[in-house]
């Protein structure tokens, strides 16, 4: 194991931040995450849980905010349902670097926060 990270976001505090400034969703999120939670009745959960996933990354590699920019590391849903990362660019250079052959993401959110906890292996 390389590592672990583990982050929580407050999901209406990441509500107000998409809602002051709209284009933060396309500065933060792929287009194919923003599509993949599209359908949702309310998509602010799911979005700040893939945003605690990007930081779960960095943790997990001993990094910190700004290490690779947010499009480099995103979530998408493998054929059995199950969130994966999608790990690439500067990002990707900084996990090979550090070892790192595998990953593993588990997602979940509540009423109040969203988390995201990440193993490089």
């Amino acid at each position: 194991m390389i590592g672990v990270g583990v982050d929580v976001v407050d999901i209406e505090r990441f509500r107000r931040s998409l809602e002051r400034t709209p284009s933060m969703r396309q500065r933060l999120f792929t287009a194919a995450e923003l599509a993949s939670l599209a359908g949702r009745v309310d998509p602010v959960p799911g979005l700040a849980a893939r945003f605690a996933a990007r930081e779960a990354v960095m943790k997990s590699l001993g990094l910190g905010l700004g290490a690779f920019g947010f499009h480099e590391v995103w979530v998408r849903r493998a054929a059995s349902g199950a969130p994966e990362l999608v790990v690439e660019g500067r990002a990707l250079e900084l996990a090979i670097a550090a070892g790192v052959r595998r990953w593993h993401v588990s997602l979940s959110h509540g009423d109040a926060v969203a988390i995201a906890h990440v193993v490089a292996e």
